[in-house]
This record gives structure tokens, sequence and C-alpha cells, in this order.
């Protein structure tokens, strides 16, 4: 029986991220390729969890954040608990064609 693990896994692509589910080493690559997939889905409000913990996680998800032409703003959600542990972006929408281009593109 092959392992399935050497299998991409397709994330579903939602509001929200959690890193949580992912190695520390995928963040940097993983941050900025949710995000456009999101924009490409019209969803450009996106809550990133990273967790607390020593806020490692935290600035690297900041760092990709402040690097991203079509990130708008972030800022630490606090969730109304207290918490530190995500990060709510917005997001640019994708430029939309002109609407004569838009036609000619679609003959």
């Amino acid at each position: 029986m092959q392992d399935n693990m050497d299998q991409p896994y397709r994330l579903p692509i939602t509001s929200q991220l959690d890193l949580h589910l992912f190695q520390p080493r995928e963040v940097k690559d993983l941050v900025p390729d949710y995000l456009q997939e999101c924009r490409q889905n019209g969803i450009l409000q996106v809550r990133i969890i990273h967790g607390k913990g020593r806020g490692v996680l935290l600035q690297t998800v900041h760092r990709c954040l402040e690097r991203l032409e079509f990130v708008e703003s972030y800022a630490v959600d606090w969730g109304g608990r207290g918490s530190w542990g995500a990060t709510s972006v917005c997001l640019q929408p994708l430029p939309s064609l002109p609407p004569d281009q838009s036609a000619s593109t679609a003959t």
C-alpha cells in the first residue's frame, strides 16, 4: 500500500488559516500563497491563527505580510478574550479588467 504522505494536501481556501497544522518552516511560503488564493476567490478579510507561544510565529507572519504589496492592512486579532494568537488581514482585491479588454478576451 502506498503512503499518502507523499501526496500534496489540497487546503480548502476559507477566511481562516490555522498555522497549527503546518511546520514553522512552511509558513514563509504558505502565507503568501494562501492569501493570493483568497484574493482569487474574493476573500479579502482573512484571520491567520498562529498561536501565542513566545511570539516567534507571530513575528514570522507579520514579516511575510509586510512584504506583500496586496496586503492593505493587518493587526493582531485580540478575539475579545485578551488573546494575541491570531492576526486579522485585509487584502486588496484583484485588479479588474476594463470592460473593453474583458470583452475582447472572451472571444
